[in-house]
């Protein structure tokens, strides 16, 4: 079958103390003698969902979903203009997925994650490739610089009209300037009236780009809190290029070598192009790329019944379910 397992409640969640004034919240789901697995949400900034305990059979997977600093219910949180993100970098995260494996007494983990999420969990994976037993992918990114150019600018021969609105969110920005970093310093303007503007404006910018997929408007939506924090890290990390080297993360893909991965990929993403996941395959001779012809961003039905199939798979044991 292909059918999201039953909702599961936690029976086990925290607060770890991770330094610089910043406490994650954590939550365990499924069986506490599973198999680790560990749930790495998008955004960055959107905090963890239910909705991704159910990919997990909860009979052979112990599931751990965080938020990562500053989202979700970690505190303290970015809504909060007085919350210093100094402290909010993608080595901070990498070191507090390390402290959260290490507090849940965990050896090795599998990582499930897409979006952003992908780049967290390839950050991790390369810099600690022993603590890591397999890893799943649905919309495969490295948050290169040119991929930031491609979502916040090239990407908007699609969208002329709404880029254009884009780029009016941030007066004095030239066409071929830095829009993002121009909308990273008015989310942190002292008069709420453009922070809020700029939040507004970034939202009604993400959703277009995935506007062809039926989602709705699912940035602009979110609640008044989830929306000013998630804008105001993603401004930050993609200003800074997530603190990454161009191309790092395809660079330094030796280091996942022995670690099997299925990459799952819509062809019709427009936000994150299929490139990005056809070059990590190249280097990455143990992942297997599963392209789906009729999926955007966000995936469709056959996104998800692959993932659960990779899930399965990767779960050891009898499954409890048999695949069609």
């Amino acid at each position: 079958m292909d059918e999201l397992y039953p909702p599961i409640e936690p029976y086990d969640h925290g607060m770890l103390d991770v330094g610089d004034g910043n406490a994650v919240y954590w939550e365990v789901c499924g069986n506490p003698d599973g198999k680790p697995a560990l749930v790495v949400h998008g955004g960055p900034g959107s905090g963890c969902g239910t909705r991704a305990r159910q990919l997990f059979d909860p009979e052979r997977y112990r599931v751990v979903l965080f938020d990562q600093r500053n989202c979700g219910r970690s505190t303290p949180h970015a809504s909060d203009p007085g919350t210093d993100l100094r402290h909010n970098t993608t080595p901070h995260l990498i070191a507090d997925m390390e402290r959260l494996r290490a507090h849940l007494g965990v050896d090795r983990w599998l990582l499930y994650g897409g979006s952003w999420g992908s780049t967290l969990i390839l950050a991790y994976a390369e810099r600690h490739p022993e603590r890591v037993s397999e890893i799943v992918i649905a919309a495969v990114t490295s948050t290169r610089r040119s991929e930031i150019d491609w979502l916040y600018r090239g990407v908007g021969r699609f969208f002329p009209e709404q880029w254009d609105r884009f780029l009016a969110g941030a007066p004095g920005t030239p066409r071929d300037g830095d829009v993002v970093g121009a909308y990273a310093r008015l989310v942190e303007d002292p008069d709420p009236a453009v922070r809020e503007r700029a939040t507004t404006d970034w939202c009604a910018w993400e959703d277009a780009v995935v506007s062809g997929e039926g989602a709705g408007n699912p940035y602009g939506d979110r609640p008044s809190d989830a929306r000013t924090a998630m804008v105001r890290i993603c401004a930050r990390y993609f200003a800074n290029g997530a603190w990454l080297e161009e191309g790092q993360l395809l660079r330094d893909a030796d280091r996942l070598a022995g670690i099997p991965a299925v990459l799952i990929h819509g062809r019709l993403d427009l936000g994150s192009p299929l490139a990005t996941a056809w070059e990590l395959h190249q280097v990455w001779k143990d992942a297997e790329l599963i392209v789906i012809e009729d999926a955007g961003h966000f995936g469709t039905t056959a996104t998800r019944q692959h993932v659960l199939r990779a899930l399965d798979r990767f779960a050891g044991g009898r499954p409890r379910r048999p695949e069609r």
